[in-house]
């Protein structure tokens, strides 16, 4: 396929007033909080550590190896071993604990009082060259309660308690994480089973459960309930953050020498709108260096839900039910729930442990796997802070048939800092060629297509930033700093389709400056591509303190002309804010003719997208798209209208919006614009469908997406 030519629109970043209103939060659960003390073994001091299993063909360890027995090779040199360790580990169970009370078991975990744990800052860290747990074997028990129903909290303590109680060994010790927002240190690694028995009694079932992910297909339940959670568009759509908070656990492990496992309970993780593989990637890549293996425990256990409901589900309501369509559908949210479950199992050495109501079995897995093994160090002689991948090659030199288990390589860091205009553009470089993402910034994309003629679309790319993210410094009597941004867009084929590099400058007034953590910035860009598959990869650097976010994912520009049937349209906009191009806090500088190519903007106004489609009830929705009519000379009349279904129940439907004229004689499109107060809207999670319909021609076309109207 031709490379098409490539339009960067004007640029601005602009600071959406949509949660102006919002209470402040405090910074930490703004965002899926980072830890403050991230310790990377081979960032400090180049000593690269390589746990090795061996085994005999009969399954059992091979112990009484030396170092003078192992090679270890790195991109093919060979490496001398400074460190190495042998840890024997033993698998046979220690005592049963005594029964717990009646008020503390498992079951009536529920109905335990609220109790804090005692809430450590980190993972306490070794010592460089230390072994810190030797003859020990590591488990982590993270709960990830954001979106866990609470029946699914209860299973997840259930399993704990039983491992802690029964299956766990004299050579276990165990640190007890959890997530429901905020990550946190509830226990760190200790044998005192008593202890983590405490621990694991206090957490609060019910915690974070209001966010738990929703379908909105055939097999969504028939219910009127509210949503009510404060919480920002960015906690409530961006999956990003649960990966974040699991990445964030993995490098406080990364200190400890040792082989580590982090049995991860969750309720799957669901991926909304437009998936970002590069924090996933990123996760997988801090757990390989951290020599972690994740062991993901599905917590909903084994899963057969009747698509008519039972006792505890309202029935979908519809054909579904009859057709089959609501059972498919079923089947299909929990498969791909489980997706980025198993990617995080099998990319980092670990297992997945779904449908099975013994959810203990997944932290008894996580054990076995870890049997008794040798720790290997050596300092690699390969110094440079470049990201790039570096291969990892272990051999026994004796004729031992063995069996080795190992990390076969690891991305070594990379170091990013505040740069002279001369080395930025360089290092902006290096960092998208990078095949460890970097995920310092959260972002969220949204990308659409404009048709501008058979076979040209206008591709707007809109980026949102949360401003807690963003550092400001202190000039005069202002706040700025700079964002620089860098994108490719590549077609199947991998050839360069499109290219953007620019930058911004964000200047506020000290009192702007100080809602700006209560915000988000956006930025757009714009490309003509040619119909197809495509890949994004964009990456946004904040200058002050040098962080830098990646999003990269894949997209496709339809054909609109391959469905004679149906009517064809642009992309739905949904917005809350249409803004004058002149209240731009920032701008590149690119010349305003370009803004004619980008149907977004009219007489000087710009709509913002929503990107993350939620919403206030305070503000008005505003709602724009193109329908396309090719063979027209003269606008034929359309007819458009918006509704809004909660479940299966039409919860509100606007009245009918007629078009007669707007018709574009150049790219023969029409506009549609319609708004709609939220105020007529109680709070919650909806299905936003725009109908359109031609009536001369007998064609429509209809498009639907969830939105998540807040208080």
């Amino acid at each position: 396929m031709k490379t098409s030519k490539w339009i960067v629109t004007a640029l601005a970043a602009y600071i959406l007033a949509a949660y102006a209103q919002q209470p402040a939060r405090p910074p930490q659960q703004q965002n899926a909080p980072l830890a403050k003390q991230s310790y990377t073994f081979q960032a400090t001091t180049q000593l690269v550590v390589v746990n090795v299993g061996a085994k005999d063909k009969d399954g059992k360890p091979i112990e009484n190896l030396k170092a003078s027995d192992f090679t270890v090779t790195e991109d093919g040199k060979p490496q001398e071993v400074k460190v190495f360790e042998y840890q024997r580990l033993e698998d046979e169970a220690a005592p049963q604990l005594a029964p717990a009370p009646a008020q503390r078991a498992a079951s009536g975990a529920a109905t335990m009082p609220p109790a804090t744990a005692a809430v450590a800052p980190t993972i306490t860290p070794a010592r460089p060259g230390e072994i810190k747990y030797p003859n020990r074997r590591l488990l982590a028990l993270y709960f990830d309660f954001q979106g866990m129903p609470t029946d699914d909290q209860i299973r997840a303590q259930s399993a704990a308690l039983k491992f802690l109680s029964t299956q766990m060994t004299p050579s276990d010790v165990v640190a007890i994480l959890s997530y429901a927002g905020e990550l946190k240190v509830l226990q760190d690694f200790t044998s005192d089973r008593e202890a983590l028995n405490s621990v694991i009694h206090k957490l609060v079932a019910g915690e974070a459960s209001e966010m738990a992910n929703t379908v909105s297909d055939d097999s969504a339940e028939d219910t009127a309930a509210a949503y009510t959670a404060d919480d920002s568009e960015f906690n409530i759509f961006n999956t990003d953050r649960q990966l974040t908070a699991l990445e964030n656990a993995v490098k406080m492990l990364s200190s400890l020498p040792e082989k580590k496992a982090l049995v991860y309970f969750a309720s799957g993780i669901t991926r909304n709108g437009i998936d970002n593989d590069a924090q996933l990637r990123a996760t997988i890549n801090s757990a390989l260096r951290s020599n972690v293996s994740i062991y993901p425990v599905d917590a909903r256990g084994l899963v057969a839900t009747a698509p008519a409901g039972n006792a505890s589900r309202g029935s979908a309501g519809g054909r579904g039910n009859f057709n089959g369509g609501a059972g498919r559908a079923m089947a299909g949210n929990m498969q791909a729930s489980q997706d980025s479950m198993y990617a995080l199992a099998a990319d980092t050495g670990g297992k997945a442990f779904f449908d099975s109501n013994d959810l203990a079995g997944g932290v008894v897995q996580a054990q076995k796997d870890i049997a008794s093994y040798y720790i290997l160090g050596y300092y690699s002689p390969n110094t440079a802070l470049d990201g790039k991948y570096r291969r990892i090659k272990v051999q026994i030199n004796s004729n031992l048939t063995a069996k080795l288990d190992y990390r076969t390589g690891y991305f070594a860091s990379k170091e990013f800092k505040q740069f002279t205009s001369s080395d930025r553009e360089r290092q902006l470089q290096e960092a998208i060629m990078l095949g460890d993402p970097i995920t310092d910034l959260s972002l969220a994309m949204e990308i659409d297509y404009f048709r501008q003629a058979k076979d040209r679309y206008y591709v707007p790319v809109s980026v949102k930033l949360p401003g807690s993210d963003i550092e400001l410094a202190k000039r005069g009597g202002s706040q700025s700093t700079r964002l620089d941004f860098i994108g490719q867009v590549r077609d199947a084929k991998g050839a360069l389709a499109g290219t953007v590099r620019d930058f911004i400058t964000v200047k506020l007034k000290d009192e702007t400056a100080a809602q700006l953590e209560k915000r988000t910035l956006a930025y757009d860009v714009g490309f003509t591509l040619e119909p197809g598959s495509y890949t994004i990869k964009f990456l946004t650097r904040e200058n002050e303190t040098g962080k830098i976010g990646t999003f990269e994912t894949k997209f496709v520009v339809p054909d609109l002309t391959s469905e004679p049937n149906y009517l064809p349209i642009s992309s739905v906009i949904l917005s809350n804010q249409q803004e004058k191009i002149e209240n731009a806090v920032g701008g590149a500088g690119v010349n305003r003719r370009l803004f004619n190519f980008n149907p977004l903007v009219v007489a000087g106004e710009k709509i913002i997208p929503s990107v993350t489609r939620v919403f206030r009830r305070d503000q008005e929705m505003y709602v724009f798209l193109e329908a396309y009519e090719p063979d027209a000379s003269t606008t034929r009349p359309i007819v458009a209208g918006l509704t809004f279904y909660r479940g299966k129940v039409k919860a509100f439907e606007t009245e009918p919006l007629h078009v007669t004229e707007g018709l574009n004689p150049l790219t023969k499109s029409v506009p549609v614009r319609f708004s709609l107060p939220l105020s007529k809207l109680e709070p919650g999670r909806y299905t936003c469908q725009v109908t359109v319909l031609d009536p001369s021609a007998q064609r429509f076309a209809f498009w639907r997406a969830p939105v998540i109207l807040l208080q």
